[in-house]
């Protein structure tokens, strides 16, 4: 099987299916890296959540 490869899936010599790739490796590399830029992580990301809002994902607070 090759990378990019079509496939057809058959009953009784009918094809009833086409697997086709999601993406070829030409595709994956142009995507890389193209949200650059557009994110910030503030640097208290991994900071611990204040009690209220850590309270509301444990199902303590309302």
């Amino acid at each position: 099987m090759e990378l990019g490869e079509v496939i057809v899936i058959s009953n009784r010599g009918i094809p009833i299916a086409k697997l086709v790739p999601f993406r070829t490796s030409l595709d994956r590399r142009s995507s890389l890296g193209q949200d650059r830029g557009m994110l910030t992580i503030p640097d208290d990301f991994n900071a611990p959540l204040p009690e209220d809002i850590l309270g509301a994902f444990e199902g303590g607070a309302e």
